[in-house]
């Protein structure tokens, strides 16, 4: 049994990638297979996966989920939509001196006042007087990760997203994805390699440290996804050809992961919070994309539980002393299941 103690590590700060490359595709790529650790360049990836493989990839687009305002007593609250319900109705995090009580209003950006409603665990239920993805996209800004120390751009804003995004929802990105351009893509096509894709909105418990040093007491936070069933059919047609499911991203793999719960990958929507740990039994996945994910986290944990826990260990101390660029605007691996 792993505790969370056995998830952490220094880092030297200056390995946390601030900005990204100029080309998606120019990061590095440690390959990790078992004990092998080989060093390459992510565009190598081509020639890593084999004809009749299936990448499969998270098509969430990162909304403008980040908005500054004022309550009725002139206190400043920042909020960051963590869900949106529907088209009037928020669940939101909100930064305030005090909490604002069911019923009082806020002002945001300057433009539109929301009423506060329930609160929803951690989260304040807010109201919104129209269409919640055309006021966020209009006034709210782009949520960096914490650990990224300027404030979202222009640039930000197409660099932070994948080129496939497509499905508004989400609150970060599913960052193995961010390393894909159209042209890498196209000859990915070209190998052989085919394409599925799942929608899991990236909530921001993704960046929360696991704060119990016993995991069975950890609350994994819930996150929507949805599998069609054209990526289910994909899926049974490569595994009937003996192709291997390509997981882009922790957030791929967790959809997988969570639609394959009863043996066999279903289609449906549902919430998920499936936690990952050494010790789980993968069920649809083959190898996994991943960036290099932060001290304690859950991701770190997903990541042991599919390379094992030893060669991630390793594969973390060859990366800081290789000086890869660590986190979101980082570098990329590719793990192979153990």
């Amino acid at each position: 049994m792993y505790s969370l103690s056995d998830f952490d590590f220094d880092l030297p700060p200056e390995l946390i990638a601030q900005t990204p490359l100029a080309e998606r595709s120019a990061s590095r790529l440690l390959q990790v297979q078992g004990a092998q650790l080989t060093d390459r360049r992510f565009s190598d990836i081509v020639d890593l996966l084999q004809p009749g493989d299936l990448l499969v990839f998270n098509d969430t687009r990162v909304i403008k989920a980040r908005l500054f305002g004022v309550k009725e007593t002139g206190g400043k609250i920042e909020a960051l939509v963590e869900r949106i319900l529907d088209a009037g109705t928020v669940h939101a995090q909100v930064r305030a001196s005090k909490s604002p009580p069911p019923g009082s209003r806020i002002r945001l950006a300057d433009a539109f006042d929301v009423t506060v409603g329930e609160r929803f665990g951690e989260f304040y239920t807010l109201h919104f007087p129209a269409d919640a993805f055309e006021l966020l996209e209009q006034y709210g800004s782009l949520p960096l990760p914490p650990y990224i120390d300027h404030e979202a751009d222009a640039y930000d804003e197409t660099r932070y997203q994948t080129v496939y995004a497509k499905e508004p929802g989400a609150v970060a990105a599913p960052t193995a994805g961010l390393h894909f351009d159209q042209a890498l893509l196209e000859q990915l096509a070209a190998r052989g390699v085919k394409q599925a894709f799942v929608t899991l909105h990236v909530g921001a418990g993704t960046f929360q440290p696991v704060r119990v040093e016993d995991l069975s007491q950890h609350k994994m936070h819930s996150e929507w996804y949805t599998i069609s069933p054209e990526t289910v059919e994909a899926v049974r047609a490569t595994r009937a050809a003996g192709g291997r499911v390509v997981a882009v991203g922790t957030t791929s793999m967790r959809a997988l992961e969570s639609g394959s719960q009863n043996g066999q990958l279903q289609a449906g929507s549902d919430d998920t919070q499936l936690f990952i740990t050494p010790g789980y039994t993968f069920k649809t996945v083959d190898l996994l994309v991943t960036n290099f994910h932060l001290p304690k986290s859950t991701l770190l944990m997903l990541v042991s539980a599919f390379a094992g826990y030893e060669h991630i260990r390793a594969a973390y101390a060859h990366a800081i002393a290789q000086k890869y660029r660590f986190f979101s605007y980082g570098d990329a691996m590719l793990l192979t299941r153990t």
